[in-house]
């Protein structure tokens, strides 16, 4: 049911998005663009608008989106209920999921940190 959700809701705003490009195009460019400073996509000069604007509310933005928010349904954490087994990336490189890490009956602790 919320995979069904989800999938209404993305292509309702993907729809909407795509004609509100056909019918303002300058003004979905500076939406678009202001949504690009907030990600930071713009600051790169040989990243131009035109290599990334119109890949907005296209077919592949539509199942980009779908596969990222179907993932997050399968990564929620809720109390009394089993850990998710998300996909971790070793440091080097492989992808392995969050229970391989697990020993015998030994507690897993996770601990994030930052390097900078």
């Amino acid at each position: 049911l919320q995979k069904i959700l989800i999938l209404l809701q993305v292509t309702l705003s993907v729809v909407v998005g795509k004609t509100l490009m056909i019918l303002f195009p300058n003004a979905m460019k500076r939406y678009i663009l202001k949504m690009g400073e907030k990600s930071r996509m713009n600051q790169n000069p040989k990243f131009s608008y035109e290599n990334w604007g119109p890949t907005f509310f296209s077919f592949k933005y539509l199942l980009f989106v779908l596969k990222v928010k179907w993932k997050r349904l399968e990564d929620e954490a809720h109390e009394g209920h089993p850990a998710p087994n998300t996909p971790v990336v070793t440091l080097g490189g492989e992808v392995r999921h969050l229970l391989d890490f697990m020993e015998d009956n030994r507690p897993l602790i996770l601990n994030f940190g930052s390097c900078t």
